[in-house]
């Protein structure tokens, strides 16, 4: 099959490029001395989920249970959700259990704690868990500075039917940093509590045995990072246009793109393709520079050469809307890549992903977690 010749929109990942990724990122984990859990929420796919064990990963992360659910099916049995999931789903996550999953969440309120514990407690399983810790993004997490904070830590330790594992924070705010020294500095700050935290938890007695990170942008900080346990990258499997922005990778190393077609070219200064919101999704540009419109475009599919005169300037559900020079040679029913603002959004919006080397097709990997987002 060949790139050329099936519908568009869809959703190219290029194969040497995916396994480079994540070759590259496993030897930064594994040189640091540092366990990789890539976050599966990028390529929900089994298959990828798979090539980054066989790598090294020790396990995956997934965004909500429905997601572990699909993995754990397909037999990856090492998974971790990094977010604050509700005892009200116990049932689903004792069924993960006795299917012999190793399933750790976290927490970063002792209500909660206490609701998991109860939900655990006389089934003959243990429920690992870690505390979130707001390192600066301010969504989860506990304030490392609040009285409560060993309170919460020493709380969730005692309980039964748990097992404490440690701390877990998202640098999240990385991705509005304005230079790669923002980032270091965001990387630094977010070992620096979580070191401090831990190291006041070990004073009152309770044993830290992990401090997890995860963020693309500060990964490359890894080794500057002493005492992480623990790296959730989930971006870099694919990276995008973003991480281009914020000095992650190079357009280089970008796996994914999407292959449009024009649809329409009305007048000289406008170009119409057929992958709108429901393709690219609506997530606006970010980086160090002033990066506008919903994607690079290639304009040729077997070049790594983009066009920065056509911007695209607007999305519907089906259209992108491009502003292009008078003297662009683009028709109706010409092809084009675009590199994605977000990558892991574009999965989701994708039925299957299709492995290419150049323009031909080898292989079609079904997006099996689609949707599973509850």
């Amino acid at each position: 099959m060949d790139l050329r010749q099936l519908p568009t929109p869809l959703i190219a990942i290029d194969r040497a490029r995916v396994r480079a990724n994540i070759q590259a990122v496993q030897a930064l984990a594994t040189s640091a001395g540092v366990a990789l859990r890539p976050h599966a929420k990028t390529h929900k796919s089994p298959v990828i989920a798979r090539w980054q064990i066989e790598a090294g990963a020790v396990g995956i992360c997934c965004a909500k249970l429905a997601e572990a659910e699909v993995m754990a099916e397909a037999g990856i049995m090492n998974i971790r959700v990094p977010y604050p999931v509700n005892p009200a789903n116990a049932d689903r996550v004792r069924a993960l259990l006795a299917a012999g999953v190793t399933l750790s969440i976290i927490v970063d309120d002792i209500e909660v704690a206490t609701g998991w514990s109860q939900a655990i407690a006389g089934t003959g399983h243990r429920l690992d868990v870690l505390v979130k810790v707001d390192v600066g993004f301010h969504r989860c997490g506990i304030d490392s500075d609040s009285p409560r904070a060993m309170d919460i830590i020493k709380g969730v330790s005692d309980l039964g039917g748990l097992r404490f594992r440690g701390l877990l924070s998202h640098a999240g705010h990385s991705y509005s940093a304005a230079s790669s020294h923002d980032l270091a500095q965001i990387a630094d700050a977010e070992i620096t509590i979580l070191r401090t935290l831990a190291a006041r938890a070990r004073e009152a007695g309770v044993e830290v045995a992990e401090l997890s990170v995860g963020s693309t942008p500060t990964a490359r900080f890894i080794p500057l990072q002493k005492g992480v346990t623990e790296m959730r990258p989930g971006n870099y499997v694919f990276y995008d246009r973003t991480q281009v922005g914020l000095g992650a990778t190079t357009a280089s190393n970008c796996a994914m793109s999407v292959v449009a077609t024009v649809v329409s070219r009305p007048v000289a200064s406008r170009i119409v393709f057929d992958a709108g919101s429901k393709t690219l999704s609506s997530d606006a540009a970010r980086g160090f520079g002033s990066a506008t419109g919903y994607g690079v475009v290639y304009p040729n599919l077997d070049t790594d050469a983009p066009e920065p005169s056509i911007v695209i300037e607007r999305l519907s559900e089906e259209h992108a809307v491009a502003r292009a020079m008078p003297d662009c040679t683009l028709k109706p029913g010409d092809r084009v890549r675009i590199l994605p603002n977000h990558a892991c959004v574009v999965t989701n919006l994708a039925d299957q992903l299709l492995l290419v080397d150049g323009l031909q097709v080898v292989d079609r990997i079904p997006v099996a977690a689609r949707g599973r987002n509850y």
